[in-house]
């Protein structure tokens, strides 16, 4: 068994620690929180298992590494900190751990991660003897290990589209839905998220992975973004009012260019509310889907449609993206240490847990 520990209790902790007690061949030792209020809370009442697991989470970093995890699921955001997370990672790496995580968006291409970024872990790997696997959902598999699946049923492929479609009304973190992302702002507001070059940060390494694995050389990277006003004042669920003429959907697209025509595309239609561009592509029902599209012959679009706690497919979304990362630690457990990325680690099948009950 291999001792793991699951480092914050978000969105993507939550089902962490509900994927890492599922796993056959993992044992789920300590769970690290950054609120007070969560220290000392039951792992599986943070987990939203329904039980508890008899184990308390902490927040004595230093402690819970010091016993010499076999993994760690890093699972704390960071999208406003990527600093601060960066040096947990590195932390977790020099104490002999493989860490698993969606924080650390320069390291889903890792080969083209900044070096002076990609040389501290290296360092760290060196020193410690861990691992680094960095993926998610968007970006994660749903724009690389999903869309190269698919292109090898296609005789010929002209473009490979990759689509997220959600309404974020869902999606639990009001502070980046609305000022990351900038719903509900006026819109001559600049969201952070959707700034120049930053939509290429955030997925160009995925549409590398995708140039690399499919044996073509990029041109360039390029951006497209398009911003549409509420017609009228929304209500939402979760998050309350967007009024009318504030931002209510955005679309862009991240676009890999070869011989001068966009083949490899990423693309983002992310609405507050479904009255607010309908034009635009829609999930086939409900409030999200991830969508791939093989341009070619035969065309091919394969929609995904996750959904947990309780039926939501935000969350459902987040359950995959720990799946895939929690899949991956015995793997890479059994591998040499370093630095690895999604064409490094096989997409593997349930082994183990079929039929299987979380205890």
């Amino acid at each position: 068994m291999v001792t793991t520990i699951v480092w914050g209790t978000g969105n993507v902790g939550r089902a962490a620690i509900r994927a890492v007690e599922a796993h056959p061949a993992l044992e789920l030792t300590a769970v690290l929180v950054h609120d007070p209020d969560k220290i000392g809370r039951d792992a599986g009442d943070l987990g939203g298992l329904g039980h508890d697991l008899g184990l308390a989470a902490t927040g004595d970093v230093d402690a819970v590494l010091a016993a010499g995890p076999g993994a760690v699921v890093y699972a704390a955001s960071g999208d406003i900190r990527p600093d601060e997370a960066l040096a947990d990672v590195i932390k977790a790496i020099r104490a002999g751990a493989v860490v698993v995580t969606p924080a650390l968006y320069a390291f889903y291409d890792q080969r083209n991660a900044p070096p002076e970024l990609r040389d501290q872990v290296l360092a760290a790997i060196a020193a410690g003897g861990g691992s680094l696997f960095v993926s998610g959902v968007d970006p994660g598999w749903g724009n690389d290990v999903l869309p190269l699946l698919i292109s090898g049923l296609g005789t010929t492929v002209d473009v490979v589209r990759c689509q997220e479609i959600f309404d974020y009304s869902t999606y639990d973190q009001p502070d980046s839905v609305r000022y990351l992302v900038g719903m509900g702002q006026p819109m001559d507001y600049e969201p952070p998220m959707l700034a120049p070059t930053v939509p290429t940060m955030v997925w160009g390494g995925q549409v590398r992975l995708m140039a690399r694995a499919l044996g073509v050389e990029l041109d360039e990277i390029r951006e497209t973004l398009d911003r549409r006003p509420l017609d009228s004042t929304v209500s939402t669920r979760s998050m309350g009012e967007f009024e009318a003429g504030t931002q209510g959907a955005v679309r862009f697209e991240v676009q890999g260019v070869v011989e001068g025509e966009p083949r490899i595309v990423i693309e983002h239609v992310t609405r507050i509310h479904p009255s607010c561009a309908p034009d635009w592509p829609a999930p086939p029902d409900g409030d999200g889907a991830h969508r791939v599209i093989i341009e070619g012959r035969p065309r091919i679009e394969v929609t995904v449609e996750a959904t947990d706690e309780d039926g939501n497919r935000s969350a459902g979304g987040n359950a995959t993206a720990a799946g895939r990362l929690v899949g991956a630690i015995d793997w890479l457990v059994d591998a040499e240490p370093g630095l690895y990325d999604a064409l490094d680690i096989p997409l593997r099948p349930a082994v183990g847990k079929l039929g299987r009950k979380q205890a």
